[in-house]
């Protein structure tokens, strides 16, 4: 999996690295995007995962794009991951 990182704070989340290429472990079922942001926040964040996620999904003021569309539109927590997805999370929020 493909996680190109358009956040505002990179370097607090995930020490200044704005892209990943991704290979989850292999298990039984196929990974949704709740077992994603679980497993970002287990093994990529750095600090303050509060900017990130809230629950069991991204905070608000977070767009979330897979293959190039809107999360929303493919189910949100519930899209099954397949193999060469592009999951992009932009900070819709910015500092002044």
């Amino acid at each position: 999996f493909l996680l190109p990182l358009g956040l505002t704070h990179p370097h607090l989340l995930f020490g200044s690295v704005k892209e990943h290429h991704v290979t989850l472990p292999n298990q039984s079922e196929p990974w949704d995007m709740k077992q994603l942001l679980v497993w970002i926040r287990g093994n990529m964040l750095k600090e303050r995962p509060e900017l990130f996620v809230q629950g069991d999904t991204v905070r608000p003021g977070i767009l979330v794009l897979i293959n190039d569309a809107d999360w929303e539109l493919m189910g949100e927590l519930e899209y099954e991951l397949q193999d060469k997805d592009n999951v992009v999370f932009i900070s819709t929020l910015h500092g002044g």
